[in-house]
């Protein structure tokens, strides 16, 4: 099961307004620039400023990137806004927004930055592996176990975390551990599930 699988019910949720952004000249491309410039602004103020409280922002612009992340989605599918500049721009734009949030949580990591720079490649990955399938005659992939809303939850969680006065120690060497495992579940998983798909596409 995957946060993912929700994202029908939250579309509508987000429909009427849709609807009023594209009435008022809003492009998808416009709304996934602004989330992408959003993020990493976001992601370089935590690096420079690490201050424990500053990381509720993480979950609170988490939220509001999954909506314009769907926003987008809507724009171009159901307003005739789909463009290759858009694709493009859709899937660079959130690895980089991903690997600029989770950048400040190898900052303050007191035990070895790396575990979360290979959390922050794997995630990258996942992302690679989805969009290949596309290049097998397949569709974009995004199988689980942790895809991108996922992990807005993972790290979600962690900011609240962290501005509740939590630190990391020991134990969080365990939790990169664990992610990077799910991460590379999930990288198998795509592929897989890519494949499968291509074989059985008509030909």
């Amino acid at each position: 099961m995957s946060v993912y699988q929700l994202k029908s019910r939250f579309q509508d949720i987000l429909r009427p307004l849709v609807r009023s952004l594209a009435a008022r000249g809003v492009t998808a491309n416009q709304v996934t620039s602004v989330a992408a410039a959003v993020s990493v602004a976001l992601g370089l103020f935590l690096s420079i400023a690490p201050l424990p409280h500053w990381f509720l922002l993480v979950p609170v612009w988490f939220l509001l990137r999954m909506g314009l992340n769907a926003i987008d989605g809507m724009l171009a599918r159901e307003h005739g806004q789909k463009s290759i500049l858009g694709a493009y721009l859709n899937e660079t734009g959130d690895v980089v927004s991903d690997a600029a949030l989770y950048l400040p949580f190898a900052l303050i990591e007191p035990n070895d930055l790396m575990p979360v720079m290979a959390v922050i490649f794997l995630s990258a990955l996942t992302e690679f592996a989805g969009v290949l399938g596309q290049t097998v005659g397949a569709s974009r992939r995004y199988d689980g176990p942790l895809g991108k809303s996922d992990r807005a939850v993972l790290f979600g969680a962690l900011g609240i975390f962290i501005a509740a006065g939590g630190t990391f120690a020991a134990w969080t060497s365990w939790l990169w551990a664990a992610v990077a495992l799910l991460l590379v579940w999930t990288t198998i998983n795509r592929i897989s599930a890519g494949i499968r798909e291509a074989r059985k596409a008509p030909r």
